[in-house]
């Protein structure tokens, strides 16, 4: 999957031939956001892989379940970048109290 970025996805969901990659940015703020890209994997008849962001009619299902996987993927990453938020800010506290 690619992307505009110079870092890698952080996550991948993947169902037979469909595939979604979680991003991970950081806002101006310093604050992550997460984007998807879905795509389907296959074979033209020189056996060479492409892939495609075109879902036909039977790809649909299969393509609802990748992007729910990947939308409980995105709230599960938000809320460990959150606990790492207010374990840096505990420590900080701490250490501004002594």
């Amino acid at each position: 999957m690619t992307k505009q970025s110079n870092n890698p996805p952080v996550d991948h969901v993947r169902l037979g031939a469909v595939q979604a990659a979680i991003w991970r940015n950081i806002d101006s703020e310093g604050r992550a956001r997460y984007d998807v890209t879905v795509e389907k994997r296959y074979r033209d008849d020189a056996g060479e892989w492409h892939s495609t962001n075109s879902f036909g009619r039977d790809d649909l299902p299969l393509l609802s379940k990748v992007t729910d996987i990947a939308h409980t993927r995105v709230f599960e990453l938000i809320g460990r970048d959150r606990g790492k938020e207010s374990t840096n800010s505990s420590i900080r506290a701490k250490a501004v109290s002594r």
